[in-house]
């Protein structure tokens, strides 16, 4: 490398060895996972009948007070892929049976309001006679330009998602609403931390100081609220197609964001103790949020349950002297509980070996993981999986990750009952009240390599392991079925108009 490369990587905080190891996994490909079966309902996937459900409940509502909760919410980029089909009607003014919906039910969306009075500032009309005009692609570029509500920069968080009888919400007010049901400590404080993108830190920060005392005193909480960025020292390097890092036109090494996996840095700065993971747009209006809550106590009183138990077990081992019978016992609870696969040669270990066995499976990052029927929503599901280590787990699994010209893989894949709806409640602290670096627990082997091309040239990039994937491949994990209606995600502007936002 040039003295300049190297000066650029000291200022990203990027070190040699990683921008190799980059190198050396953009030029080997994505390497697939190893599919061993889908994780089905007794076999990896928890179901809970209504009495159990009222029991994690109650676990949660008893033990809450000795814990500390935080809501992570990643929040980054632009809302634009929201809008991918009105910003193509803005472009060929081509009606479709998506802006046909759009506008057929326009007066529904939460943000009508604001829209019809940016469409009289603008045009002198309002939204109703511009439709009968035919001025339709006028009123998308009310919606979405600068020049307008300026929805096709902002983020998710900052559109209003829901409206109530007299007023509206964005999907950032809906998170502080979740947040002081579930995630508020015995001081009172309702503790969430928001991934933003820099550009939207200062909008974010804005909006939460017009908010926040009006929530705070409907609800009875002392919000805290935080932000971080994504780090540049998580941004990947390419290569082009000779394997030579790629760079800009100005010779600079080109470095592009890692994914949703470099949130796992973010996480880890946290250092909270019991955090609630849920993505900004899957979000409910306080109507309809029961359910919702119902079931994140139970992930979470679920959690805390096992976690008691486990540290329990954790500091006998560490005491060193355990008895044959007792590590059968803790044998058992990692295997029947915590879903840990044992392999059948550690039934030979003496007692010693097997206690730091046992010391090693347990001492880990602990997550509870909700999971949906599968209802043929693209993305990942629950699998057991094979490392390149031999090992087998739990894991979270997107379609990318497979090797779908393998039949074998792909009949594992179909097979699938459950989907990933993004719903994790994590214990990052250990049986000493430390935090774990949970980037010890990373699969580096499950970065994700794809074609991608800039200024007309073809390139090699790297997406880091995902956040609740390949970044948590190292976890003790949990999946635990929850129903459909706690998945809402908002992936198009028309998904607002499904009965659970409204």
């Amino acid at each position: 490398m040039e003295k300049k490369d190297l000066e650029q990587l000291q200022n990203r905080g990027v070190s040699e060895e990683q921008v190799a190891n980059q190198v050396a996994q953009l030029k080997r490909g994505t390497a697939f996972v190893k599919l061993m079966r889908p994780a089905t309902i007794g076999d990896g996937i928890l179901r809970m009948t209504p009495e159990q459900v009222q029991e994690m409940n109650q676990a949660f509502d008893e033990d809450r007070q000795y814990y500390q909760f935080t809501k992570f919410v990643p929040a980054s980029g632009a809302a634009s892929r929201m809008f991918k089909d009105l910003f193509t009607f803005i472009e060929n003014g081509e009606s479709t049976k998506f802006t046909e919906v759009f506008f057929a039910h326009i007066h529904s969306f939460a943000f009508f309001k604001d829209l019809d009075g940016a469409c009289l500032k603008l045009y002198g009309n309002d939204i109703d006679a511009m439709i009968a005009e035919g001025r339709q692609v006028e009123i998308v570029k009310a919606l979405l330009l600068e020049e307008g509500l300026g929805y096709g920069k902002l983020p998710k968080a900052l559109l209003k998602f829901h409206h109530y009888e007299g007023f509206d919400r964005l999907a950032l007010e809906e998170h502080l609403v979740e947040a002081a049901r579930y995630a508020t400590n015995l001081d009172g404080t309702a503790s969430l931390h928001f991934t933003v993108s820099p550009e939207h830190e200062q909008p974010f920060k804005e909006t939460v100081s017009k908010l926040q005392a009006r929530y705070e005193k409907q609800y009875g909480v002392t919000y805290h609220i935080s932000y971080s960025c994504q780090k540049p020292s998580t941004d990947t390097v390419a290569i082009d197609n000779e394997g030579n890092l790629f760079r800009e036109k100005d010779g600079k090494l080109l470095f592009r964001p890692g994914g949703h996996g470099a949130l796992i840095e973010n996480l880890n700065d946290l250092a909270g103790e019991i955090v609630f993971i849920k993505n900004i747009d899957n979000i409910v209006p306080e109507t309809r949020v029961e359910t919702t809550v119902t079931y994140k106590k139970v992930l979470a009183g679920l959690l805390l349950r096992l976690q008691q138990q486990t540290f329990e077990y954790l500091e006998q081992l560490d005491g060193g002297d355990v008895a044959e019978e007792e590590l059968a016992g803790i044998m058992a609870f990692a295997k029947e509980q915590l879903m840990i696969d044992i392999p059948d040669f550690v039934a030979s270990y003496d007692r010693y070996e097997k206690t730091d066995f046992l010391y090693n499976c347990l001492n880990r990052p602990m997550r509870v993981c909700g999971m949906v029927k599968n209802e043929g929503e693209p993305g990942g599901g629950p699998f057991w999986v094979k490392n390149l280590d031999d090992e087998v787990s739990l894991q979270i699994i997107e379609s990318s990750q497979i090797d779908h010209g393998k039949a074998e893989q792909e009949a594992i894949f179909k097979a699938s009952t459950h989907f990933n709806p993004v719903d994790l409640v994590c214990g990052c602290w250990n049986y000493k009240g430390e935090a774990f670096n949970l980037k010890d627990y990373v699969d580096p082997n499950t970065g994700f390599v794809s074609n991608k091309s800039k200024d007309g040239r073809e390139l090699r990039a790297l997406e880091l392991p995902g956040l609740w994937n390949g970044a948590m491949a190292d976890w003790i994990t949990l999946f635990v079925e929850v129903p459909i209606e706690t998945f809402n995600p908002v992936k198009t502007v028309n998904d607002l108009l499904k009965p659970m936002h409204n």
